[in-house]
């Protein structure tokens, strides 16, 4: 197909994937107010949303490893960051309902915003490190009550498919809530849709579910071994799906120093 083919192509995908996202917020938020159920609403985009976008982009996805994890019981997923594919990716590969942290800016977007606020996402400001704290203890507290929290530490995503260091946020939420760390590996979802636009193209993508990892044994001090050990996880499993891994010495993300009122964003 030639550049002008798909340049046609990804126009319709563009439209249906705005359409879609609004119809499935729609039914999410109809479910919600007749059901009185989240766990209905947050299967929407296990179910519903992400294999539609899956069927109109032509990724084709191949997941491993399920059998590792007692979905019955709370986890943080931590998964590497490629390509905006990886929210439909993390969403059909982890099989059970899922929330996020997910900028403040979002609460505010039609439809999307929406579903997530009725949904109990968690919203961060990043200008506002006080405001921050308060979003991950609020996180803390929904996996503690049962949820499961999807979440990228890279904070962006990678351009060459390899795995950048981590930020310590989730980290910081794990050890305040006891549950275990599931690394879950992604590779291919930069060549199904690359950084930059919506430049869709037909493709494998495979992930890879690790076993759990504990945080009972680790301690606030031990925050940047946890960050160490979950990345080493996680750039093993890439690397036996085909992935390019990650430099094992450069785990934790260097902390930004973003001020608001005087005081310093977290990492």
């Amino acid at each position: 197909m030639g550049n002008l083919g798909w340049l046609l192509l990804n126009s319709l995908q563009g439209v249906f994937l705005c359409v879609w996202t609004v119809l499935c917020a729609v039914l999410s938020l109809v479910l919600l107010l007749l059901t009185f159920s989240q766990k209905l609403a947050l299967a929407v985009p296990r179910v519903i949303w992400s294999p539609g976008l899956f069927w109109i982009s032509g990724l084709h996805l191949e997941v491993e490893g399920r059998e590792q994890v007692d979905f019955t019981q709370p986890h943080i997923f931590v998964l590497n960051h490629q390509s905006m594919a990886d929210i439909c990716v993390g969403f059909v590969a982890i099989p059970v309902g899922l929330r996020f942290v997910a900028k403040k800016a979002l609460a505010f977007v039609p439809f999307l915003g929406w579903y997530m606020w009725a949904t109990g996402m968690v919203f961060v400001d990043r200008g506002n490190s006080r405001q921050a704290i308060r979003s991950l203890n609020k996180a803390g507290e929904q996996i503690r009550a049962g949820a499961n929290i999807i979440a990228f530490p890279e904070g962006t995503r990678s351009t060459d498919g390899v795995i950048k260091p981590f930020k310590k946020g989730i980290f910081v939420v794990a050890l305040n809530s006891g549950v275990p760390i599931v690394p879950v590996a992604i590779e291919g979802a930069h060549r199904v849709l690359p950084p930059g636009g919506l430049h869709l193209r037909p493709g494998l993508v495979r992930a890879r579910i690790g076993r759990p990892i504990p945080t009972a044994g680790y301690t606030k001090a031990d925050l940047e071994v946890l960050v160490r050990d979950v990345r080493s996880n996680l750039i093993a499993l890439h690397r036996d799906i085909g992935g390019a891994g990650g430099d094992p010495e450069r785990a934790v993300a260097p902390r930004q120093q973003h001020h608001h009122n005087g005081v310093p964003h977290p990492s």
